[in-house]
């Protein structure tokens, strides 16, 4: 029997779609019951399993705790980032604070009954998330984070496992928030219950003789320039050269009609990261290198991509070297609209990143309808961090215990 999560208050926000003339907007938000029934089997509210071992790594345990998101439901096509959603505050552990190590990330569309697997063409993304400044109370570090988000799994790409030996520090009492929402491109007529299945995978430190390796999250993403002169996002006018900084991305309209998906620089540019592609191929370049931000030298370990339909690929240039990172391609379902497949990375060798480089996110979207669709272009690179104190120091070990079959 799935176990709700005792004490943990499940937070939960359903958004709430309109139809016809209703004038409701993919921001409306109605509160989400609190899970507390003694059957979760039958709930439809956001329900979270006990972390148990799902499996040993050289010996040592991989815990796994799974929650599963309210029920939506599909009734109606729901483009990009406009389908129902949630948000679900939760803990991986909720006695004794201890230092726990996540490792892998992964969501999956399933029924109303949290087993039944149903199609991947009804995810939009799934995203794990934490407060960034108490984060980096805990774990102090130059390398920081660019976002709040750990990870985002999303169609053609559903999940990320970090090479053996590297995982995010996380205190076990850490409040996370998990973010999921659904869409449907290809079926008007849809009358489907659905959530989201999430199964988030960590070690504790206790297990380990030392300490896995440190990774950090740093997302970089395609922008198209709304309003201002040019578009080298953080770079004055008068430095921009783009033999070293690139063309630039190139003007486009918002896809939203939101503010809250417009980016202003220092300079006073306005731009998007969620633009309208046009019937037809869409080459744009964005130049990264201030969202990047890297304090020093490191490497890359995992990166994991997010894209829309109709992507065909998306590239991270290094333009000092004038060499690439990592391109990632995307594969189209066979019929209708959606992705079957985006390329990740992962490697325990890693590839180097240069604080004084240049670069640039190119991304390729060939849309093939015949109307107007939206776009994104982002990835999330696992970054290694190399100027943590000790971390057994900072947060200590336990003898709480979590359960075991």
């Amino acid at each position: 029997m799935r176990q709700l999560i005792g004490p943990l208050v499940l937070v939960a926000s359903l958004l709430a779609l309109g139809c016809g003339d209703s004038g409701s907007t993919g921001d409306a938000r109605a509160p989400e019951k609190i899970a507390t029934l003694a059957t979760p089997e039958v709930s439809r509210d956001a329900i979270a399993r006990t972390a148990r071992v799902q499996r040993h790594v050289d010996g040592v345990p991989v815990y796994r705790r799974e929650i599963l998101s309210p029920v939506y439901h599909i009734d109606r096509l729901y483009k990009s980032m406009r389908g129902p959603m949630s948000n679900v505050a939760f803990r991986l552990h909720e006695r004794e604070a201890e230092l726990l190590w996540i490792t892998g990330y992964r969501a999956d569309v399933v029924a109303s009954d949290g087993r039944t697997p149903l199609s991947a063409e009804f995810m939009c993304h799934s995203s794990l998330e934490v407060n960034g400044a108490r984060y980096l109370q805990r774990f102090p570090t130059e390398m920081g984070l660019t976002s709040d988000r750990l990870f985002t799994a999303s169609q053609g790409q559903l999940g990320l496992e970090l090479p053996e030996g590297f995982g995010i520090p996380m205190l076990s009492t850490s409040h996370l928030t998990l973010n999921t929402q659904v869409l449907n491109h290809n079926l008007g007529d849809a009358d489907i219950e659905a959530r989201h299945r999430v199964s988030i995978d960590f070690i504790r430190d206790r297990d380990l003789e030392t300490p896995l390796r440190p990774l950090m999250q740093r997302g970089v993403y395609a922008l198209r320039l709304t309003d201002g002169a040019d578009g080298h996002f953080g770079l004055a006018s008068v430095d921009a050269d783009e033999s070293k900084h690139g063309p630039g991305c190139l003007p486009g309209d918002d896809a939203s009609g939101r503010e809250s998906h417009l980016e202003f620089d220092e300079q006073g540019r306005q731009f998007t990261g969620f633009w309208v592609v046009e019937p037809g191929r869409d080459v744009n370049h964005t130049r990264v290198t201030t969202k990047l931000d890297l304090p020093y030298d490191s490497t890359v370990h995992a990166i994991a991509v997010h894209l829309h339909p109709f992507a065909e690929s998306l590239e991270l240039r290094d333009l000092t070297a004038n060499a690439t990172v990592f391109h990632s391609r995307a594969q189209q379902v066979e019929s209708g609209i959606g992705l079957s497949h985006v390329e990740t990375f992962v490697s325990r060798d890693g590839l180097p990143l240069y604080a004084d480089h240049e670069y640039e996110l190119v991304s390729v979207y060939d849309n093939t309808s015949d109307e107007d669709q939206d776009s994104m272009a982002v990835m999330y690179l696992y970054v290694l961090v190399r100027d943590l104190p000790d971390l057994r120091g900072l947060v200590g070990t336990t003898t709480a215990t979590i359960a075991t079959p």
